[in-house]
């Protein structure tokens, strides 16, 4: 990847084994980068992103109006995101065991032990998402190895800054972002079936996305789910 300057804009410029030129616009930031066909000039690059100035300002003023999920502090009152619901953070210090409960849909009720610090706080709510995807990711795994035709060596769950999940192809192991615990379970779903193609097509190229489109017709509203705000971190389109 390398970078070009059109018009006082920076563009992420990648060359790929791809047909057609494909501009995209990232939040949280409004990134812009292009993905190239292998023989096409910066030149013809750089007059694909004048013809598209205008769209490219109006979605990055999109993501200049959104909302930034704030770091949280785990009080009372805060905000907070399980599943894609929003939910009110309601703290109860007692003695015994850390506990996260969500009560009727709109409060999640965090037992801590007195005077437990943010960071302990903390570690007891991520503790309880990483639970919720060990538990919901394995019969998902079963039903799209079957559908796709691949295995899935192994799993894990880890917090990423830049992406919703990974695939080590030699492997075959996947790697979701603890992030995708607080949003919508087709999201997950998406996330998950975009890591298991890659076992059939490593890179982001025509094949893939016909794939994609084979497997789960519906994955374009699902990507875009994940960029909508509450935005945690940058995201990636195709």
């Amino acid at each position: 990847m390398h970078q070009i300057e059109v018009n006082g804009l920076v563009v992420d410029v990648v060359r790929k084994d791809i047909k057609n030129l494909h501009l995209a616009v990232y939040p949280p930031t409004g990134r812009v980068r292009v993905a190239a066909p292998l023989l096409v000039s910066d030149e013809a690059v750089r007059l694909a992103v004048i013809s598209k100035l205008a769209w490219i300002k109006r979605q990055q003023g999109k993501f200049e109006e959104q909302d930034r999920e704030t770091p949280r502090e785990y009080v009372s009152g805060e905000s907070h995101y399980f599943q894609g619901r929003r939910y009110l953070l309601n703290v109860t210090e007692r003695d015994g065991n850390c506990q996260v409960v969500v009560r009727n849909k709109k409060i999640i009720d965090l037992f801590v032990r007195p005077q437990s610090t943010m960071l302990q706080r903390e570690r007891v709510m991520l503790a309880w998402y990483r639970v919720h995807l060990r538990q919901t990711v394995p019969p998902l795994i079963v039903r799209w190895e079957s559908k796709i035709g691949v295995q899935v060596a192994d799993w894990g769950i880890k917090q990423m800054k830049t992406k919703w999940g990974t695939c080590n192809i030699e492997a075959r192991r996947i790697w979701l972002n603890l992030e995708l615990a607080k949003k919508p379970a087709p999201c997950l779903e998406f996330i998950l079936v975009h890591e298991m193609v890659h076992l059939l097509e490593r890179r982001h190229n025509e094949a893939f996305v016909d794939y994609m489109n084979q497997f789960m017709p519906q994955w374009r509203l699902y990507r875009d789910q994940l960029n909508r705000a509450p935005l945690k971190h940058e995201t990636w389109s195709y």
